[in-house]
This record gives C-alpha cells, sequence and structure tokens, in this order.
C-alpha cells in the first residue's frame, strides 16, 4: 500500500472521484489473499472529490478488503 500513496502523489489536486478512478484503472493491487483493481475501489470512495493524497489514501482504506489492510488478529487491537 505505501506504492499507492507515491502514485497518488502524480494527481493533481484537487481531483474528482471518477477522474482518480479513471487514471488508475490499469493498476492492479496485489493482496496476500488475492488482487484487485486500484481504480475500481477509487470509484468506491464515498467522496466525490479529494483535496490531498492524504484523503483519497483515508477514502481508499475504507472500501479496501480487509486482506489488503491487515490480516486478522495481526493488529495490536485484536487481543
Amino acid at each position: 500500500m505505501s506504492r499507492v500513496e507515491s502514485l497518488f502523489e502524480e494527481l493533481t489536486f484537487p481531483v474528482a472521484r471518477d477522474h482518480a478512478a479513471q487514471q488508475f484503472s490499469d493498476v492492479t493491487l496485489r493482496f496476500a489473499d488475492g488482487d484487485g483493481n486500484l481504480g475500481e475501489y477509487v470509484a468506491e470512495c464515498p467522496s466525490e472529490t479529494f483535496d490531498s493524497a492524504n484523503d483519497l489514501y483515508a477514502d481508499l482504506n475504507n472500501v479496501l478488503p480487509v486482506e489488503a489492510v491487515g490480516e486478522p488478529r495481526q493488529s495490536e487491537g485484536d487481543g
């Protein structure tokens, strides 16, 4: 996911969700248990526009499958 953040830095902000999704329509994300299309995940983000790469990244983390953001029982909060 660290590479995703650097991709977002290439956009000019503010950016519309649809434009960002189109920009990343050919980017495949690889997860521990499969893969997915970055453009499709960006298209699912709740915000219509993003003011910064951080805003886009935060929204993206809310729509990614659990295997993309970490495995169950590996965070300190899963006790």
